[in-house]
């Protein structure tokens, strides 16, 4: 029983919440700056290109307005998301994919993303060829040290 509660805590600690619908978030176990450390060393380690990072917070400052950390991340790999594009070319207006590291108002830090099945179903892509819209959860889940668990 004992080991029932203590496995029931621990998926408690680190569900994730679901800001809307499509949208993925999984708490991170690090600071904003470490979150943001470990995303730079897994992206580069897997070979995925980083179009663009947005520093949403320094940019706010920069026009005198404050912004609790929020970095995005606009991510991909043209070998995996030309496939996608090439059977919905509507698909492209998800594509690259995006990856938020932010930090909420009581200190937590996120990661958050559109998750594969929403992009699968939005643009009618079939699990065959939408694995790639996966690699946004798989890396979060990864560099945040914990695991989302998708709504059922």
């Amino acid at each position: 029983m004992k080991k029932v509660i203590l496995g029931v805590l621990f998926w408690l600690a680190i569900l994730p919440v679901w800001a809307s619908e499509g949208v993925g978030t999984v708490k991170s176990q690090h600071s904003f700056r470490e979150t943001v450390d470990r995303l730079d060393k897994a992206l580069t380690a897997k070979g995925v290109t980083v179009f663009a990072k947005f520093d949403h917070a320094a940019d706010a400052q920069k026009v005198g307005l404050t912004l609790r950390p929020t970095i995005v991340y606009v991510v991909g790999n043209p070998k995996a998301g030309t496939p996608i594009m090439a059977r919905s070319q509507l698909a492209a207006i998800d594509l690259p994919l995006k990856i938020l590291v932010m930090e909420d108002k009581d200190g937590a830090v996120w990661l958050a993303f559109n998750t594969p099945q929403a992009m699968m179903k939005k643009h009618g892509i079939p699990e065959d060829i939408g694995k790639p819209f996966g690699a946004a959860m798989a890396i979060a889940n990864e560099v945040a040290g914990a695991q989302a668990i998708p709504p059922k």
